[in-house]
């Protein structure tokens, strides 16, 4: 038995949720999202809640299970609160600054490194040296904030680059004489 799969999903106030086939659509307040299931899985709304069970015993249901629940969840937490990933610069002269809709990184290259925003992900530099990626979607959210980290990932030995917040790098000793 799935220990996440068998917790049923509440829908918060002002969420509402429906299905058509194996497709669950979930809208709120910061927009709509939708997940297609396999067939492995069935999908059921009861009262203020979703519901998903396997369809049978084999190791795909069970798997599916656990997975499609999360899924869900996923999509109502996208359009109630949303989701959010925070980078750190470390390293003189490392900056960050939005110019409309483009990130503008210096980074100790020779020239700027433009990022575009994709639609549907907000970038906010409130510090210099801050970058926070926001959004309805968690997957499109964390692949933002990884591109955007893969510019300069810090290096183990004074810890220069982009990082998450709260990341801990493994520090190296360096040469010695």
């Amino acid at each position: 038995m799935s220990r996440i799969g068998k917790k049923p999903v509440p829908l918060t106030k002002g969420v509402s949720a429906q299905i058509s086939g194996q497709t669950i659509e979930v809208k709120g307040p910061k927009g709509t999202r939708s997940f297609t299931a396999t067939d492995d899985v069935t999908i059921a709304i009861e009262g203020e809640t979703v519901k998903v069970t396997p369809r049978g015993t084999s190791k795909r249901a069970r798997q599916q299970w656990g997975m499609t629940r999360s899924m869900v969840e996923n999509l109502v937490t996208g359009v109630t609160t949303g989701f959010k990933k925070e980078l750190e610069i470390q390293g003189v002269g490392y900056r960050a600054q939005m110019a409309g809709n483009v990130l503008k990184l210096s980074l100790g290259y020779s020239h700027e490194v433009n990022f575009t925003a994709p639609a549907g992900i907000t970038i906010t530099s409130p510090k210099q040296t801050e970058i926070v990626v926001e959004g309805i979607d968690e997957q499109a959210v964390g692949q933002v904030a990884a591109n955007i980290r893969d510019w300069k990932r810090p290096e183990p030995y004074k810890g220069k680059g982009i990082r998450y917040k709260g990341e801990y790098i493994f520090r190296k000793e360096g040469k010695k004489k």
